[in-house]
């Protein structure tokens, strides 16, 4: 079956405007432009724009999705099998938030205890389920599997004070992170101050901290473009100034 693309655009949910820009960026070409000029789109098109979506629900920019998509050694089958992993992440996450409001609810009504450690329960497994799709697979490989687990039981143990502890030193750090950026200069007082907040936050999820780990962790908020949009969604070029600032922290960089 054939589209045009009011039609694709109304099959898909999207704007026509969304997919000519689409078809400027090259990520999403048309099959054919028939006699009347009107782009033409057919089933691999359909297959491509679903991934595009995909992986736009996963937070990649579209020159990210195009890299991959564009990319010889693309398997449709796989990346579905990958979209599929990660949904499932997101459901037990939900899932599992879901269950401490019902339970949060059920204290309040009388109906049953709830300590304080549990009250948070959800939180800090959604933040260990986060931190194992982002960089999991790389803190695992470069400092084994022990490191990771380590680090993930820290962050269950975490009292009631020392997980709103972490949430703000990440405040605080974004902060002294957008101050500095006003200035301008990595190696400031400021941006020094946002590289130590940010070893600290660090800290609460390591069992032990190195700077040679600090400046590799830096470095990957730049070269993972999930990282880099994380940051900088705050202010635009925050990742690679907080890669920066601790490069300079660790001695990484002169």
């Amino acid at each position: 079956m054939e589209y045009t693309v009011q039609k694709l655009g109304a099959l898909a949910g999207i704007s026509t405007r969304t997919l000519r820009y689409y078809d400027e960026l090259g990520l999403l070409k048309p099959a054919r432009i028939n006699s009347s000029g009107y782009r033409i789109y057919g089933q691999t098109e359909v297959d491509r724009l679903q991934q595009i979506l995909f992986y736009r629900e996963l937070g990649l920019s579209l020159e990210g999705i195009k890299d991959i998509v564009t990319a010889p050694s693309f398997d449709g089958v796989q990346a579905l099998k990958e979209h599929h992993h990660t949904l499932l992440q997101r459901r037990q996450q939900l899932d599992q938030l879901i269950a401490n409001v019902e339970l949060t609810l059920a204290h309040k009504e009388g109906r049953l205890t709830m300590s304080n450690e549990e009250k948070f329960a959800g939180f800090k497994q959604k933040l260990i389920d986060d931190n194992e799709q982002k960089y999991g697979q790389e803190i695992r490989e470069k400092y084994g599997e022990e490191t990771v687990e380590k680090s993930n039981r820290k962050l269950k143990n975490m009292t009631e004070e020392q997980f709103n502890a972490l949430q703000q030193l990440e405040a605080d750090m974004f902060e002294s992170l957008e101050q500095a950026m006003e200035e301008g200069d990595s190696a400031s007082g400021l941006a020094q101050k946002a590289a130590d907040l940010h070893r600290q936050w660090l800290s609460f999820y390591w069992d032990s901290y190195t700077k040679e780990a600090h400046a590799f962790v830096a470095q990957m908020y730049v070269d993972d473009e999930r990282f880099t949009a994380y940051y900088d969604k705050r202010r635009p070029g925050m990742a690679a100034f907080l890669r920066d600032a601790v490069h300079v922290y660790t001695g990484s960089k002169e």
